[in-house]
């Protein structure tokens, strides 16, 4: 068993990654789906996000005014708020993931793709919690793959997924701008991982370097014991 944090920065091509892992074999969890998820009415997230933020982030049919509640969160200060309702959440659902995974087979590599791995820590650690799955989150996995690349690609990427018409580009690019410098810078990200992968050439060229990280990951799960999964791996980049 062998549990992998992908991660890297707004567009620099998890999902496209996370795609070709579950190709190779990998079992794979989106944090973004899970967290939309858990923002749905009826469950608890949802009902602390009402009471935190109000009744502007609801809209007539009773489901969230995501717009306006990233508005909130992004240009109004709030975001640490927000975040602090529902990662502990995310999180406990993707440990649940991962052990479901494992309890059904011994030797899986269970990917968790997720922009905020670092963020969540720096964040937690910067709130004074010293302890606990927030704090913690980055020591959960036993090797961590990012992407890195450079930020007017980045940009470029998430512009053109969001808006793929002219219309409302600029509002979009202000928008990563502020996503991005929100976000931990690629070098921090990249000086504690396992592995690192500059997402900058063909998809070809991505999936041949993504086959020989998979390659490695395999290995090292059909040699990680269950009784081994919470201690600290040996460092084996691929940088």
């Amino acid at each position: 068993m062998l549990r992998v944090g992908l991660t890297g920065g707004l567009g620099s091509g998890k999902s496209t990654v996370a795609s070709i892992l579950r190709e190779f074999g990998a079992h794979v969890i989106e944090a973004d789906e899970l967290g939309r998820t858990l923002m749905e009415p009826g469950q608890s997230v949802y009902d602390q996000i009402v009471r935190a933020f109000g009744p502007e982030v609801v809209l007539p049919g009773g489901r969230l005014n995501r717009p306006r509640l990233a508005e909130m969160a992004f240009n109004e200060g709030r975001l640490h708020e927000l975040n602090a309702i529902v990662h502990p959440s995310v999180i406990a659902a993707q440990q649940s993931w991962m052990d479901d995974v494992f309890a059904r087979d011994p030797v899986a590599v269970a990917v968790v793709e997720s922009a905020l791995i670092f963020e969540v820590e720096r964040d937690a650690r910067a709130r004074r919690e010293s302890e606990g799955v927030l704090a913690d989150w980055r020591n959960r996995f036993d090797r961590i793959l990012v992407l890195t690349a450079p930020d007017d690609v980045k940009i470029a990427r998430f512009v053109a997924r969001t808006h793929p018409a002219t219309e409302g580009r600029d509002a979009a690019i202000a928008d990563a701008r502020v996503r991005l410098a929100r976000q931990m810078p690629d070098a921090e990200k990249a000086a504690r991982a396992d592995f690192v992968l500059e997402n900058t050439a063909d998809l070809p060229s991505l999936s041949a370097r993504v086959a020989s990280i998979w390659e490695q990951l395999q290995v090292e799960s059909d040699n990680h014991k269950p009784a081994e999964s919470n201690k600290k791996p040996n460092s084996g980049s691929l940088k």
